[in-house]
């Protein structure tokens, strides 16, 4: 039985998951001083901004396929999504709401890629379990993530929680390095150029589907 299409923004979506949340305050406080160390280090200043020439990039899917960059935008604009891994729901609330509009992004000619330090077998696992029909890449180290400017390592004290939660990103990410791009998102023109460029450190912020779709409007 077909269901019900979400008529939530990305960011409603967002807060009522937020509402659900029953962490202890000292977790909480934890993460927000992360994210304010994150915020206030400057790194969002620091990335790769509207205007600027997209960094090329070649990486593997799923499957082991290698996907560039230049190839992509041979078809036309590319969305290219920066995410931390599936084992994160606010990424996972972010690319199904991409999902959702993928027929509307392929009708403007584009494509819509996601790329995350996961192993390519990880990534199989999060696109699988999310239904997702678009690509996703892994950027082994956050090598390409680096590139565009994302690249933070997770503090000692972030770390530990997420270890006593079970997450080991040594073993996700197939890298001994704690380290993840902040929420990057996208949308390249034909020529390389960024269209548009969402970048926040604050992990709970994420890019707005219809702002994708304004975006791509605009290049026709």
């Amino acid at each position: 039985m077909a269901t019900e299409p979400n008529t939530l923004t990305l960011q409603q979506q967002i807060e009522d998951f937020q509402s659900k949340q029953h962490r202890p305050t000292p977790m909480k406080e934890v993460f927000a001083k992360g994210t304010q160390d994150l915020i206030e280090s400057g790194i969002a200043n620091q990335s790769v901004k509207q205007g600027d020439k997209a960094p090329d990039f070649a990486l593997p899917n799923v499957n082991g396929e290698t996907v560039q960059l230049p190839q992509l935008l041979a078809k036309g604009p590319v969305v290219l999504v920066f995410y931390r891994g599936g084992w994160c729901p606010y990424c996972n609330l972010a690319l199904r709401s991409y999902q959702a509009i993928l027929p509307e992004i392929q009708s403007a000619g584009a494509t819509l890629v996601a790329v995350s330090p996961q192993t390519p077998d990880n990534s199989l696992s999060a696109s699988e379990k999310m239904e997702l029909s678009f690509p996703v890449l892994s950027d082994s180290s956050n090598k390409v993530a680096r590139e565009y400017g994302l690249v933070f390592t997770v503090s000692s004290e972030v770390q530990a929680i997420q270890q006593g939660m079970g997450l080991d990103l040594s073993k996700v990410n197939g890298s001994d390095a704690w380290e993840l791009p902040i929420p990057g998102s996208y949308v390249i023109a034909r020529d390389g150029t960024i269209a548009l460029a969402f970048i926040d450190p604050d992990y709970t912020h994420r890019l707005e589907p219809a702002a994708i779709l304004t975006a791509l409007d605009q290049l026709k």
